[in-house]
């Protein structure tokens, strides 16, 4: 046996070793770095080629291999006399006896690289690793000395204990370690020993405050080693200097018509009484609450506080008499050009009449769009509004505001197409709403949604607050089409959903607006039992259907339909009731006819 020093380009294979596998491109690269380095360690094993002058590499062929990768001009190798059966044995025993590193001794390890003057760094460069990976092994090696002998024997903590035990000070794992020291031969309780080593972790990800509050606090932070390289994953355990950075941060930025509230023992934050939690875009006059989750995160809740009405009196603007024009100014004891009688009847012609008109007349498509507005802006309308931005206005007043600019200056209709299609958007805003409270619309805005498109506007719903709403057979339904597979625990389901969610869109099925099928047939067969009365009439008219069943002579129906009970009327110059000094009718007085209003006039039902 003797030691040389060779080119390693002229060193051959020897076809009976035992390794004839590849290694893999992570074990090359992690050796062509070391061998970078501080050169080959171990030099290769060689014997003299049988017949020829070479040499035929015995152990060493991957060191041999990578040395010439890196350039490596000449490399020291040990001579031996060639076996009878080219090394086939030794080989063998070589590769099979080898043990690996044991892990406690690789953490020691490199402590004591550098407790010899090697940076970090330079660790890091030679072994091909990550500095962040030589910082966390270091760590792993300061546990506690007693705890590493026993790992050192084969009982391994998991990493998740792993962490917790190494973050926690040697004073309080030798305390923990004390109390659950396990007896000779037996297996530590490592899931006891690194509970009784947990503490609470703020991150400073969820920190909303500044270094400026950090410092005022006394907060300092501490980089958890084992979380994913690319967050920021610096953390205290200052449980009580953290909560109170963020409240304070809270009240310095609280915002307009913004409180700060507690949570409930879910986690959801306490409202005021009486609040309706707005889920989607917040209006003009919605409130904001801020409150801390559970991880001590800054969260935001929308709500909605019922309207206080007021009694109709002097400090009601919109009262008789009020800032709202509707001023009385009759003189006393003086009889009116019409009577009370007169004018319902005049209320009773002018309707019949608008009614024929309606039915009968040719209207263009801009000009029954505006008449649809204007029909949503009077009087006898109240539409319980679910939009953001209706501002609590009830009956007329929400949509007034739209039908006034669709009239010009004349009295008269006048608009322009782009006007009209904007006022028309705004009405149906107002008028359709989805919402779980007295604003739903019904099955009609299902339809409406679907109509337009709306399910391309839905949020992402793959959050932690809707995703607690599903049930477990609904949340694991949701793994579908993911790489999330359900967790025996539907928290651990969740969580992984909520982090899947996060780069993805994820619409609950349940929400799409598409109505069942099953239901918009009971509901169209519900409301057309008065609407097939007429499907025979003839359609002869300039309307088409439209005049289905409207000859010369007075249709009965609408002489059923006519209204028997008295409007809230219009004077002859066109002003309301009110300005006639008459009092609003009362609800109770509403129409009370069952005939259907299509049918009166001929209208087929389609």
């Amino acid at each position: 046996m003797q030691l040389m020093k060779v080119d390693p380009r002229a060193l051959k294979d020897n076809p009976d070793n035992t390794r004839q596998s590849k290694s893999t491109p992570q074990a090359d690269a992690l050796l062509l770095a070391t061998i970078k380095a501080v050169g080959v360690i171990q030099p290769p094993v060689i014997f003299a080629e049988a017949g020829g002058n070479g040499y035929v590499i015995e152990a060493g062929h991957r060191r041999t291999r990578m040395a010439i990768a890196a350039g490596i001009e000449e490399i020291d190798v040990i001579v031996v006399e060639a076996a009878n059966d080219n090394g086939a044995m030794r080989s063998m025993i070589e590769n099979i006896a080898r043990e690996p590193l044991n892990p406690v001794d690789q953490w020691r390890g490199i402590e004591r690289l550098v407790a010899l003057g090697w940076t970090e760094e330079a660790i890091a460069i030679a072994l091909a690793l990550p500095v962040r990976q030589i910082r966390k092994l270091r760590l792993l090696a300061n546990v506690l000395p007693a705890m590493l002998d026993h790992m050192a024997k084969g009982d391994m903590p998991s990493e998740q204990q792993l962490r917790t035990i190494s973050a926690a000070s040697l004073d309080e794992q030798k305390e923990v370690w004390k109390a659950h020291k396990p007896k000779k031969g037996d297996t530590a309780s490592w899931w006891a020993i690194a509970n009784g080593l947990t503490k609470t972790r703020m991150f400073a990800r969820d920190a909303s405050f500044g270094d400026d509050l950090r410092q005022a606090y006394g907060i300092e932070w501490a980089e958890d080693l084992f979380g994913p390289a690319d967050e920021d994953n610096r953390y205290t355990t200052n449980v009580e200097a953290f909560l109170g950075a963020q409240q304070e941060w809270m009240s310095s930025n609280l915002p307009k018509k913004g409180s700060i509230v507690e949570v409930s023992n879910f986690g959801q934050p306490q409202l005021p009484s009486k609040a309706e939690r707005v889920y989607g875009k917040p209006g003009k006059g919605d409130c904001t609450a801020m409150y801390l989750d559970r991880d001590g995160k800054v969260q935001t809740a929308h709500f909605r506080m019922p309207e206080v009405r007021q009694v109709k009196g002097s400090a009601d603007p919109t009262a008789l008499g009020g800032e709202d024009g509707n001023e009385v100014d009759v003189a006393a004891k003086t009889r009116p050009d019409v009577t009370r009688n007169g004018l319902d009847m005049i209320g009773d012609f002018r309707t019949d009449a608008l009614h024929e008109a309606l039915a009968r007349a040719p209207i263009e498509d801009d000009t029954l769009m505006a008449l649809l507005v204007l029909a949503f802006a009077g009087q006898n309308i109240s539409v319980d509004s679910g939009s953001e931005t209706s501002n609590h206005l009830y009956g007329s007043r929400r949509f007034a505001r739209h039908a006034v600019r669709l009239i010009g200056e004349s009295g008269k209709l006048e608009f322009d197409m782009d006007t009209l299609r904007v006022v028309a958007r705004l009405t149906l805003i107002d008028a359709l709403s989805a919402r779980t409270n007295r604003t739903d619309s019904g099955i009609v805005v299902r339809v409406a949604g679907d109509a337009v498109g709306a399910d391309a506007y839905l949020p992402n719903m793959g959050t932690e607050e809707f995703l607690a709403c599903l049930s477990r057979p609904a949340l694991e339904a949701s793994c579908g089409g993911t790489s999330v597979a359900p967790r025996p625990r539907v928290r651990d389901t969740r969580a992984a959903l909520v982090v899947h969610f996060k780069e993805e869109r994820f619409v609950q099925p349940a929400a799409l607006f598409a109505p069942d099928d099953a239901k918009l047939a009971e509901w169209l067969a519900k409301n057309m039992e008065h609407g097939g009365e007429d499907d025979d009439a003839p359609a002869d008219g300039p309307m088409g259907g439209i005049e289905d069943g409207a000859g010369d002579e007075a249709d009965p129906s609408v002489e059923d339909n006519a209204v028997d009970k008295p409007h809230v009327p219009e004077s002859e110059d066109g002003g309301n009731a009110a300005d006639t000094g008459l009092e609003e009718l009362d609800e109770a007085d509403a129409d009370t006819s069952t005939e259907d209003p299509d049918t009166a006039y001929g209208i087929a039902a389609e």
